[in-house]
């Protein structure tokens, strides 16, 4: 049985992990997998007006074909600093401006660029399995501490253990998942 006073220790442990699951999916939205996606530049970051703001606040992108970013920025005067901003990026883009827009074409994966992404994305999901782990090993320390400080009994601890190791289980099963999926989406032509 679970005693109220541990409940607050095991729902820390559950926004944690659930954060780190949400880690991985905003990072697997920076990686590409060939198709066109305006989440893509969404880590990129322009000068505007003495400020580092993101390029979505700055300009409408879009992605009216499946190889092809658009970017149109409100003020004209915004589009070098955007092209730049992407070009310092090192997403491997190369945006082309008409003095309107700014068109980012979207080449081909080679090969060794789908493991090199598929390498990534393995790299990221360890982070967040770590992140889950250290949720778990955190909330147990804690569990350790508040029964032995507060005499409460044995069992309450391991069930509360029990409970967070259910957890523990059902994030690192998302995130293997989101990870099968990822692998899939940048290994398929």
């Amino acid at each position: 049985m679970i005693l109220p006073e541990l409940e607050p220790i095991i729902e820390e442990a559950k926004m944690e992990m659930e954060l780190s699951v949400d880690f991985l999916k905003r990072e697997f939205n920076h990686i590409r997998a060939g198709k066109a996606n305006p989440s893509l530049l969404d880590g990129i970051r322009v000068d505007y007006y003495g400020s580092q703001t993101p390029i979505n606040q700055v300009a409408n992108v879009s992605a009216p074909e499946p190889r092809l970013l658009v970017i149109q920025p409100w003020e004209k005067g915004m589009i070098q600093p955007i092209e730049r901003a992407i070009q310092a990026s090192n997403l491997g883009l190369n945006p082309q401006n008409d003095g309107q827009l700014i068109r980012i074409p979207l080449p081909v994966l080679t090969e060794e660029r789908r493991l090199q992404l598929v390498k990534i994305a393995r790299d990221t999901t360890e982070k967040a399995r770590v992140s889950i782990r250290n949720a778990r090993r955190d909330a147990n320390d804690a569990i350790k501490k508040k029964v032995k400080s507060d005499s409460l009994p044995e069992d309450s601890r391991f069930a509360s253990e029990e409970e967070i190791q259910n957890y523990t289980d059902e994030y690192t099963k998302q995130v293997e998942e989101l990870l099968k999926q990822k692998e899939q989406e940048i290994t398929s032509i």
